[in-house]
């Protein structure tokens, strides 16, 4: 079983820049995006991380395909590793849903977990199956170090499911943001560190 975990954003997108939502669209990085993800891989080029895993969405898959070429590892995809899908408020701006879909919006906030968009899931749904996926990738992997590349909702109810429901400050997740988690003594995990950008900086 690994002992440092690292939980890390996509890239950017055109999508990310024009704050659209993007849920399950199959937006791929643009060339902020590329330079962030070749960043993350120079950082980390030294680690001893041995396992990749990745949403299959391009944007995730692109952002884990240049930094397993820099650690010399194929990336494993896992769709369950993907952002929530935000079904009629894909593609559109937070303005764009408050005009089109106001009660919807207003349900969305005040049920932070079990209320579905139309034609979309829960926030519970992609806790279930990103705390699956997190089983799953600790279990599999013997190496000292592994590397998950996945979205900004999905990282941020992983940790709610790891550390508690109130866990979170806050602090937004930017691209290529790297939360690290660290195996404790009992078997459990702690936080070293939530959403750093040294790499860009």
């Amino acid at each position: 079983m690994p002992e440092r975990a690292y939980l890390i954003r996509h890239g950017e997108t055109d999508w990310n820049a024009a704050q659209r939502w993007q849920g399950f669209a199959p937006t791929g990085l643009n060339d902020a995006g590329r330079q962030q993800a070749q960043a993350l891989a120079n950082y980390l080029r030294a680690r001893p991380i041995r396992a990749v895993y990745s949403s299959d969405l391009l944007r995730a898959l692109e952002t884990a395909q240049i930094l397993g070429a820099a650690l010399g590892v194929d990336p494993q995809v896992d769709r369950r590793w993907r952002e929530i899908d935000v079904g009629v408020f894909q593609g559109l701006t937070a303005a764009e849903v408050q005009l089109r879909y106001p009660d919807e919006l207003a349900a969305w906030r005040a049920d932070t977990l079990d209320y579905r968009v139309p034609n979309g899931e829960t926030r519970r749904e992609l806790q279930e199956r990103a705390a699956a996926a997190w089983t799953a990738a600790v279990a599999a992997s013997q190496a000292d170090e592994i590397a998950i590349v996945s979205h900004g909702g999905t990282i941020r109810l992983l940790l709610r499911r790891l550390f508690g429901p109130s866990f979170f400050d806050g602090r937004e997740l930017p691209n290529t943001s790297i939360t690290t988690l660290a195996r404790a003594a009992g078997g459990g995990w702690h936080l070293e560190g939530l959403a750093e950008t040294p790499h860009l900086e």
